[in-house]
């Protein structure tokens, strides 16, 4: 994660310090005649990155993931770069985020934005070592005389939380070194988990897990035994990285020095992210730390990020995505889907530009309108998923919401307004393989025959020769001979498939074989009589063969002698 600034300030002043303190500063490429934010916009994003911040640094938590975070912090950097105007100015009063000192600042890390950086970053250093990120709450244990003293929380770097008594009942924290040593030591607590492939389980919420359990006022036995420590640097200790190391390994640190291994060049680093990215781990990871042998002394590291230290981080689970778009799609059986159009965003390899919001109770719930910030992930890798609005727009655009009342499994059999998307959507399932599987048509096809004027109820199709159907946009000779003939062949189409076609509910199939006639005059306890056939399943048969619009269908298809009507 980019270093975050001290919590509790007051949040534009917050997001200010934090960004003008970022160093080294980014290179930001303005976009050629954007518009500017406005400035509640602004100020609402500078809000939120203040209340993860101090959920961060004061309670050890994360709200949100450290790519989320990564990537609003680079929006609100791009436009204080590129649109200063519209980023109000404010003082920065200090505030502490705890009261503790660290005897020597906890520094942060860099971030390496991809393996070009990583390559670059490499090739001004010599004796480089690699070691995993774990994904936990960092610490600073203090030892004298061997014995433990004080352990503070990160909090800004340069203040934190004193943890001393929570820490003291870790069973992986000695409470004494085998050496009579004074030592300051930086390190993750982590919860601990068995065989974990950051590649396939993520975070699993353990960093914000061991912060709950540090910050109650009893910490039970039982969570104590869950908190590991891996100590990735000592300060105070010896200057070259192998001696550190062996140091680390004789007081009892061995995962430090198991962990930490020397690499020359970027396919050595990348071959420890992937092993540590796809293998399994005792820990959480995020990512890699890369840290150069020889460093400064310890007194005069300061809580910014270093030049002999940076991160490189496992790719992203999550993006961060800008709604350009609302769309509310209306299915065959009336179920309405909003579907949220995205500013193109890149994730696992894949452009996301469109995302379900699933129901229109969660759409309801959420509130999502164009310029909202939300997160995506990817469902199996595949398919995106919606987690959630990250921060909203400041202004909220009205959006016109098809009524749900309105739409149901025995709505819209004909082209008549607002009924244009379902009717659509019963010609593509008529079409479709689980109906009659017309061979090369599909909702282009219907689409360019219902704008023409050429089909406004579900079965006017079977009447349309070909010279008429060259009327329609995109349809040439060749391809109105062969939609005649697909259109032909459904006059031997069995019962079953044209029931299918209609949209006939779940359970016809256990009454066949059957007709139309015998059918339809089931009631609900015929239907109930039937294996699998529900009370609600029942009902929805009895309605459907009653609908006055699918009785005039029947008619039209045993005027046309087909089978079973």
């Amino acid at each position: 994660m980019v270093p975050r600034a001290p919590a509790g300030l007051p949040a534009l002043s917050l997001l200010i310090c934090l960004l003008l303190s970022s160093l080294p500063a980014r290179a930001v490429m303005c976009p050629t005649g954007a518009e500017a934010p406005a400035e509640a916009e602004v100020v609402a994003l500078a809000q939120r990155l203040a209340e993860w911040d101090d959920a961060y640094y004061r309670r050890g938590e994360s709200p949100v993931s450290d790519a989320l975070y990564d990537q609003a912090r680079r929006q609100y950097e791009r436009w204080r770069r590129c649109f200063p105007e519209a980023v109000p100015e404010a003082t920065v009063p200090d505030h502490p985020v705890g009261e503790a000192r660290h005897p020597i600042a906890q520094t942060g890390l860099a971030k390496l934005e991809d393996a070009a950086a990583v390559g670059r970053w490499l090739a001004r250093r010599d004796g480089v070592w690699v070691q995993p990120k774990v994904d936990g709450v960092a610490v600073t244990l203090v030892y004298r005389d061997g014995r433990l003293v004080r352990a503070i929380s990160r909090g800004d770097g340069r203040r934190g939380q004193d943890w001393t008594a929570a820490v003291r009942r870790l069973p992986a924290v000695p409470a004494r070194l085998p050496e009579a040593v004074d030592a300051l030591l930086q390190g993750e607590l982590y919860r601990r988990l068995d065989d974990h492939v950051q590649a396939e389980a993520g975070g699993v919420g353990a960093r914000s897990e061991v912060a709950g359990w540090l910050s109650r006022e009893a910490l039970s036995d039982e969570a104590a035994a869950r908190i590991g420590l891996f100590v990735w640097d000592w300060p105070d200790g010896p200057a070259a990285m192998a001696e550190r190391l062996a140091g680390l390994e004789r007081l009892g640190f061995a995962d430090s020095a198991a962990l930490t291994h020397p690499v020359m060049t970027l396919e050595e680093v990348t071959r420890f992210r992937e092993r540590w990215y796809r293998g399994a781990l005792p820990f959480a990871t995020d990512g890699v730390v890369l840290r150069q042998d020889g460093r400064p002394p310890g007194e005069g590291w300061r809580a910014e990020p270093p030049e002999w230290a940076a991160a490189w981080k496992h790719p992203p689970r999550e993006a961060l995505a800008e709604v350009r778009g609302v769309e509310f799609r209306i299915g065959r059986t009336g179920r309405i889907t909003p579907l949220l159009h995205l500013m193109p965003v890149a994730l696992e390899e894949r452009t996301i530009r469109r995302v379900s919001a699933g129901s229109l109770d969660r759409w309801r719930e959420l509130d999502i309108r164009p310029g909202d910030r939300v997160a995506i992930a990817l469902a199996g890798l595949t398919i995106p998923r919606l987690e959630g609005v990250v921060w909203r727009a400041a202004e909220r655009p009205a959006l016109s919401v098809p009524d749900p009342a309105a739409y149901h499994a025995l709505s819209c059999w004909r082209l008549t307004p607002g009924c244009e998307a379902q009717f659509l959507e019963r010609l593509a399932w008529l079409g479709g393989p689980q109906a009659l599987d017309l061979p090369g048509i599909g909702p282009g096809t219907w689409a360019a025959l219902v704008e023409s004027g050429l089909v406004t109820g579900l079965l006017d199709w079977r009447a349309l020769e070909a010279s008429v159907l060259r009327r329609a946009h995109g349809i040439g000779e060749a391809r109105a001979e062969a939609l005649t003939a697909a259109f032909a062949a459904t006059r031997t189409a069995p019962f079953s498939r044209w029931l299918e076609a209609l949209g006939a509910p779940p359970g016809v199939e256990g009454a066949l074989p059957a007709d139309w006639a015998t059918l339809s005059a089931y009631g609900r306890r015929d239907w109930r009589a039937l294996p699998g056939v529900g009370p609600d399943r029942a009902a929805a048969l009895v309605d459907f063969f009653a609908h006055p619009e699918v009785r005039a269908l029947a008619r039209r298809l045993g005027e046309a002698g087909t089978e079973g009507f």
